[in-house]
């Protein structure tokens, strides 16, 4: 298909390649989703927040997809919320963010791919790497931080501006032009990318996306990461945005932080990676330089553990073939909630259940529905969520992670379900509120370790 882009800087219009849009299915939504090139292996672009499918409007955009799809098969996404892709009733984390990854791939039948993340959409690269790292080839990361440069109060001015500018023509056109100062006299330019930017989101949309994104905190997910990655950053600020500070020490923190990843400074004045050819470059020296791929022997995984309370006194007021009876019934309704929350069961020794999550809001929530369905049969139960680094062998998960969440299940009191501070951090701008328990020394876990109760 083609689509004309109008250029006031030029005397032709120009016309760009603007892939087929396709959808795939992630849980209710549709996530709009485009594939170009035919390249010797996948490779999908994460963006910040601006929409990839409207960006084939700037024929500068175009153009860097173009390159990138010379030597890969290239698969660009709007992330729900955004753009073409459908709008969820609540601001996504980036849990389900990584779930709409997974849905592309899966419509696509990509079994592995390549991962190229930009800003905010590094981070969530960056969880998908290390959740899925059979199916994760390589990884590059693009001006990308553990957690967003600033203070508190930095960042509620920049959700305040977002809100406030977004949508406004000249605040717009300002932003784009600090942002991709080459380009900053070109009256075309700047008007394509500021409509490319408003069918993106909406102001509100926006500021919500910008707000999760200052909560976020990835740091403690890196080290799980077994795959070839590529840590590129610019050297350019750009004012009011608290995410273009400090990006070389942000560099470098990540990729000490990352096993065997490395950094790269990349030359230019400008800020987005499609400024130049300078990123797309880097990039394909990287995926195209032979390399040993890793067997992957790790993995992150959210790991839930839960028990009852009192249960002896409970056995001997019930007797034991009601007791067992009250097992059975209430085991029947933990596997429901498991497969509800998509759950891997990994034992149910004793009164306990340790089970499996590929991510931390989903194993909350089943903690939850578990704890609510042991009340209504009479049973208390506590629960202890933690993500972490863990061994996988066949089905069985091992690894201090694993220790960890016991432990910190042992903490609870009846019907409370306690997180690590990485869950809390990793479910940033979702609808759980938390309520901070101090510091607990986990009995066996070197250091004293933060806990935070879920909310009811």
């Amino acid at each position: 298909m083609k689509i004309v882009a109008a250029r006031a800087s030029v005397e032709e219009n120009r016309t760009v390649d603007w892939p087929e849009v396709k959808y795939a299915r992630s849980g209710d939504l549709s996530i709009a989703y485009q594939v170009t090139g035919e390249g010797p292996g996948d490779l999908v672009f994460v963006p910040f927040l601006l929409s990839p499918i409207f960006s084939w409007l700037v024929p500068e955009m175009a153009g860097f997809f173009g390159r990138l799809a010379s030597f890969s098969r290239l698969i660009v996404f709007d992330k729900r919320g955004t753009g073409a892709s459908d709008r969820p009733r609540v601001l996504p984390t980036l849990e389900v963010q990584m779930d709409d990854i997974r849905a592309v791939l899966d419509d696509l039948g990509s079994e592995e791919t390549a991962l190229f993340g930009a800003g905010a959409g590094g981070q969530l690269a960056a969880l998908f790497a290390a959740s899925y790292p059979e199916r994760t080839t390589a990884l590059v990361l693009y001006n990308t931080w553990a957690r967003l440069p600033g203070t508190v109060e930095e960042h509620r001015r920049m959700v305040r501006l977002t809100r406030d500018n977004w949508g406004r023509r000249e605040a717009m056109e300002e932003s784009w032009r600090a942002q991709w100062p080459s380009a900053a006299d070109d009256p075309g330019f700047i008007h394509l990318t500021t409509v490319a930017s408003l069918a993106t989101a909406s102001p509100g949309a926006a500021a919500e996306f910008r707000r999760a994104v200052a909560e976020a905190d990835i740091k403690d997910i890196l080290s799980a990461i077994r795959v070839p990655t590529l840590v590129l950053y610019r050297k350019l600020q750009v004012e009011p945005f608290p995410a273009t500070r400090g990006l070389e020490a942000e560099a470098r923190r990540l990729a000490d932080a990352i096993p065997d990843a490395h950094t790269v400074a990349v030359e230019g004045p400008d800020h987005h990676p499609a400024a130049g050819s300078e990123v797309a470059d880097a990039v394909e020296r990287f995926l195209l330089a032979p390399r040993a791929q890793p067997v992957p022997d790790r993995v992150l995984a959210t790991v839930l553990f839960t028990d009852f309370v009192s249960s002896t006194e409970k056995a001997v007021t019930l007797g034991d073939k009601a007791w067992r009876d009250l097992l059975s019934r209430q085991r029947e309704a933990v596997r429901a909630q498991l497969r509800r929350f998509r759950g891997e069961e990994m034992d149910t020794a004793g009164d306990g259940l340790f089970a499996a999550f590929d991510g931390p809001a989903r194993a909350i929530g089943c903690a939850q529905a578990i704890i609510a369905d042991s009340t209504e049969l009479g049973l208390e139960v506590r629960a202890g969520v933690h993500t972490g680094e863990c061994e996988r062998d066949e089905r069985k998960l091992a690894g201090i992670a694993v220790h960890i969440g016991a432990r910190i299940a042992a903490e609870a009191n009846s019907k409370e379900i306690l997180v690590s501070s990485t869950v809390k951090d990793l479910v940033a701008g979702s609808n759980i509120d938390f309520a901070d328990k101090g510091e607990h020394a986990l009995k066996g876990i070197p250091a004293k370790w933060r806990l935070f109760a879920v909310m009811p």
